[in-house]
């Protein structure tokens, strides 16, 4: 059924930091997506196009977000929806429009900060430049530089009470150092390894990155630290299980969303039409009428895969003190009573037999009371779509910080539970 990559977890998170370098803001994810499964044999379709056809391994690429699906030639009266949802982005820095800042002989770029990244962790690191540059003919040229940019922190001598508290301002103390005097301008850097000319920009989507690489680190080698791990974790385990994926009865689908960080209200987002205008336009390629259309979204599932937490050792107190899961023995089944995640019994029995087939080991996850919890994409595809929908993930420490951590069998472990669940 699949795949090299699924052969054992060492192959897989190789494959998996070769995805993250590839990969340092949602439209390079999405295009790294869409570079993979045209090499598995998928066939691009146009959104802007009514759909020739929607049968066999198909798959449209808007943006910073990919809807990928392998479907049979009939369907057959109790045929459904299989669906893997994820998101591409993750919280990171985005650089504003105008002038660049020049202070005390310093030459800076001006940032917003994009969802919640755990501040601090961004310090004293080597980043890049990602994202898209749109010239004024519409075209949308990805750019990613090498590591021109750090947020420096204040020296100890100066802060004497740094490590008691460490307060940051998002706008006083959180804009990259880019130069000393500089010649010519970030913009133009970037145009320049674009291939565009600086004065054909009409606008750009550019984000800061952590250049540092993946590694596997541990004693035992059995930890994987990376950045945007939440949430290239579970894309990539998606389109793993997906992309050698035989056609069976059921239409498996994987979809990767953007903006997940904040919030999803957007055109590609999970707030928005981009899933729910692929499944009604697949159905429609089989001749269903909207009340048949519904009938197959009852028939449907959804596992919202988006990564989770692990307990942290220094940091006991804010877990729940029963629930205690730990690095490689499987991704987490994630349940809140206040419906912050989708899970309910028939969802979760779903996801269990799925790893039941794969010989997948799989953990239950509840937060601590007294913490709030997060939220996914996993409640917005249940509110708009009606389809049961279950919320699972490999366990993070260090969630949102520039670099992340996971145990290494456990994204492999993911993948293999999403291809079972796919194929069953």
């Amino acid at each position: 059924m699949l795949v090299s990559m699924l052969s054992n977890a060492q192959d897989h998170i190789t494959d998996l930091a070769d995805f993250v370098v590839a990969s340092p803001t949602s439209y390079h994810a999405a295009d790294s997506l869409a570079a993979r499964l045209r090499e598995a044999g998928f066939e691009e379709l146009d959104p802007r196009r009514p759909f020739d056809a929607v049968t066999g391994k198909r798959f449209v690429h808007r943006d910073g977000a990919v809807v990928a699906w392998v479907a049979p030639e009939e369907l057959g009266e109790d045929a459904g929806f299989r669906i893997v949802g994820t998101h591409t982005d993750s919280p990171s820095f985005k650089l504003k429009p105008g002038e660049l800042i020049r202070c005390a002989g310093w030459t800076q770029v001006g940032v917003e900060v994009y969802g919640g990244p755990l501040l601090n962790s961004w310090l004293d690191r080597d980043l890049g430049i990602a994202g898209r540059i749109v010239t004024r003919d519409g075209e949308s040229h990805l750019v990613k530089s090498g590591p021109i940019a750090r947020i420096p922190q204040l020296a100890v001598h100066l802060d004497r009470g740094v490590n008691e508290a460490l307060k940051l301002d998002r706008q006083q103390h959180m804009q990259p150092v880019v130069a000393v005097d500089l010649k010519g301008s970030v913009l133009g850097h970037l145009a320049g390894l674009a291939g565009v000319e600086e004065g054909e920009i009409a606008h750009h989507d550019l984000y800061v990155f952590d250049t540092q690489h993946p590694a596997v680190i541990g004693v035992e080698e059995d930890f994987f630290a990376s950045a945007r791990l939440d949430n290239l974790s579970s894309t990539h385990a998606g389109l793993t299980a997906l992309e050698s994926l035989e056609v069976g009865t059921d239409v498996a689908l994987l979809v990767a969303f953007d903006h997940e960080e904040v919030g999803s209200a957007t055109t590609t987002g999970a707030g928005g039409p981009i899933l729910q205008d692929v499944l009604e336009r697949i159905a429609a390629g089989y001749g269903l009428n909207l009340d048949a259309t519904r009938a197959m979204f009852a028939r449907s599932s959804c596992i919202s895969a988006d990564s989770g937490h692990l307990v942290h050792p220094n940091y006991v107190k804010f877990h729940d003190p029963q629930n205690h899961p730990t690095p490689n023995a499987g991704p987490l089944l994630k349940l809140n009573a206040n419906q912050r995640y989708a899970t309910d019994a028939v969802g979760a029995a779903i996801w269990l037999r799925a790893c039941e087939e794969a010989d997948v080991p799989s953990q239950p996850f509840v937060s601590n009371n007294a913490m709030p919890c997060g939220s996914t994409i996993g409640p917005i595809t249940a509110t708009r779509l009606g389809i049961t929908t279950v919320d699972v993930g490999i366990g993070l420490l260090s969630m949102h910080s520039a670099r992340e951590m996971c145990g290494v069998e456990d994204a492999w472990f993911l993948a293999r539970a999403l291809e079972a669940y796919l194929a069953s």
